[in-house]
């Protein structure tokens, strides 16, 4: 029911807005006043007595599309695309793909897409970042996400709470007439007290907003006094006729109610509400000086776009449109800008997401691009509607996941923004396009990123974890920096990196000891930051030639032992050798515990160490 609220209108009373022919008229006729359930059963018939075609067979995916039936939508654009279709056709099939986690077939009908609208933002994004969806997943959890009580069987979304207070939208409703869309009841405005429990009481309906049309989503201004929320423009009157097939074509408004007692009253239509443009989902900012909403206003992007307009008293100034690093040819709708004025979340169906529509988090103040919100708080299905109550420190997300458009809680998980700081250990000079990881306790990598032009990278962690950071920039000695245990919300680390200083002698090159783990001959992370020093050297000198040899301890057999150093010897070699140096300038061979750099009997873990070494002879 939330794509209601993303259509651009819909019809009052029925008739066919498009009859294309004959044969497809019945279907047609309820597939123009969005009666997608019954318009999906005349256009079966269809495709059961011989009639299908690439119209019919589009139009039938169109309708399971616009029901968020997934599967059904995926079979009828799998059948539609065997004949030539529009761009926004092979979009719609890759967004049911991604929906059912076929993510690889996705991309071949983004391709398709793409390459019949280049200039498209949504075919840039993809061409850009096809492989967009492992970092989507990689993303640290920032949310615990949990089905809230208060959903019904029917559709239920556009949580928003004020006070103890949540507000949403429901069609619940079963004395309503049913909307011909999913054969569910006209939307109406519900509320739901929290106790000091964390529950929820039953929900009632807000009788003084709720008309006989379809009402809701609500904003609510943080003195509680003034109300905007979406209805029908039939409330006002506000519609077109089309004489021909005897409609009345109307459109999603705005409306805004003052509190009188327990009650809304003084309901009254926003001046820039219009018959031949919607406008919905409305949220306030917190210092009540403008509005945010959706529209297919004349100067959106493509469908839906989000914009917003000054307020002041009872006056408002000029709709804008937020522009591209927020809309898209796609719809974006259900804005909710939080408590710092600066902040706002959104859902897409046109930026790169796990599925129909994802969440999104922009900071308006800085102009910065908007971020995924990754899971949980976005699925393969439709995320959307996420607000916040920075009080309660809760947040709401609507989403069909579970089959049904239902309201969910998002609690937050303690997080730290870290910032990584790569820096000349010398010269303070910032280091850009350095390598940084970062690790968990256990020296995981969790994520890898390079450094910017300011030589910063960022990570969201955990609060109270141990984690390190490993940094890296040809030319420079690796390091690892170890990262404190943090409450946050912010923590920084400053990676300075020492330049390649290595001591060359006449017949050696000396580095730190190459060590390895006990009875191992993998090269360890320290092990390669010190041969990232000889192969510096050697791309330096490109006539040395080097003679690796490698030690071990004194625990274990002679010819085990001799076996374990030849191994360590070649895996420095190979090490060398894939950071680009040429086979024939690096050999190795082992030694054993023949050559001690510690002579002892009952040797410390220590002293086993010191023995168990790589060391660099040049040979010429």
């Amino acid at each position: 029911m939330k794509n209601l609220y993303i259509a651009l209108s819909f019809v009052a009373i029925s008739a066919s807005v498009f009859v294309f022919n004959k044969d497809t008229k019945a279907a047609d006729k309820l597939f123009s006043r969005y009666e997608y359930v019954s318009a999906a059963k005349e256009y079966q018939k269809l495709v059961d007595n011989g009639k299908g075609d690439g119209y019919v067979y589009k139009q039938l995916a169109d309708t399971y599309y616009n029901m968020f039936n997934t599967t059904e939508a995926s079979t009828w654009y799998a059948k539609a695309t065997e004949s030539s279709q529009d761009a926004e056709t092979y979009f719609r099939y890759a967004q049911m793909l991604k929906a059912n986690g076929k993510y690889e077939e996705a991309n071949k009908q983004m391709n398709k897409f793409a390459s019949m609208v280049p200039n498209d933002l949504r075919a840039k994004a993809f061409k850009e970042n096809p492989n967009y969806v492992p970092k989507i997943l990689g993303k640290g959890v920032s949310y615990t996400v949990n089905s809230l009580p208060v959903s019904s069987d029917k559709s239920d979304f556009g949580a928003v709470m004020y006070d103890n207070t949540l507000y949403f939208t429901s069609a619940r409703n079963g004395a309503r007439k049913n909307y011909g869309w999913n054969d569910e009841p006209f939307l109406d405005v519900y509320t739901s007290t929290m106790g000091d429990s964390g529950t929820f009481s039953e929900a009632s309906t807000l009788t003084s907003v709720n008309s006989k049309f379809h009402d809701g989503p609500v904003t609510i201004s943080t003195d509680g006094n003034t109300m905007y929320f979406s209805s029908d423009s039939f409330r006002e009157g506000l519609f077109e006729k089309d004489k021909v097939n005897k409609l009345k074509l109307g459109k999603n408004n705005l409306y805004v109610a003052t509190k009188s007692g327990d009650s809304w009253t003084n309901i009254k239509p926003l001046p820039f509400n219009s018959k031949d443009y919607s406008l919905s989902n409305p949220s306030l900012s917190r210092d009540g000086k403008t509005l945010y909403f959706s529209s297919n206003m004349p100067g959106s992007l493509g469908g839906v776009d989000i914009w917003k307009v000054s307020v002041n008293g009872d006056s408002y100034g000029t709709p804008e449109n937020l522009g591209n690093k927020v809309n898209t040819e796609g719809n974006e709708s259900f804005p909710f800008i939080a408590d710092d004025n600066s902040t706002l979340y959104f859902a897409s169906s046109g930026k790169q997401g796990l599925g129909g529509y994802d969440v999104y988090q922009i900071d308006l103040a800085k102009g910065s691009e908007a971020v995924n919100m990754g899971k949980p708080v976005n699925t393969e299905k439709d995320d959307f509607a996420f607000t916040f109550n920075k009080a309660k420190n809760l947040g709401f997300l609507s989403s069909n996941r579970n089959g049904n458009d239902d309201i969910f809680s998002a609690t937050p998980i303690c997080g730290v923004d870290l910032l990584v700081v790569v820096t000349n250990a010398k010269t303070g000079e910032i280091l850009s396009n350095a390598k940084v990881a970062i690790l968990d306790d256990k020296k995981n990598v969790i994520a890898t990123e390079t450094s910017n032009d300011k030589g910063e990278v960022n990570f969201r962690v955990e609060c109270d974890k141990p984690y390190s950071i490993q940094a890296s920039k040809d030319g420079f000695e690796g390091n690892v920096f170890p990262v404190a245990k943090s409450k946050g919300p912010t923590a920084k680390v400053d990676a300075a990196l020492q330049p390649i200083d290595v001591i060359v002698t006449p017949t050696e090159i000396i580095l730190k000891p190459i060590y390895f783990e006990f009875d191992k001959s993998n090269i360890t992370q320290e092990g390669a930051f010190e041969l990232d020093k000889l192969v510096q050297v050697m791309k330096n000198n490109d006539k040395l030639v080097i003679y690796a040899k490698s030690h071990t301890d004194r625990r274990g057999s002679d010819n085990y032992n001799m076996s374990l150093s030849e191994r360590r010897a070649q895996a420095t070699v190979q090490y060398v050798i894939s950071k680009g140096i040429s086979a024939e300038r690096i050999s190795g061979k082992g030694f054993g515990e023949s050559e001690p750099k510690v002579a002892c009997d009952k040797c410390t873990e220590e002293e086993h160490s010191q023995n168990r070494r790589s060391e660099f002879l040049i040979v010429k």
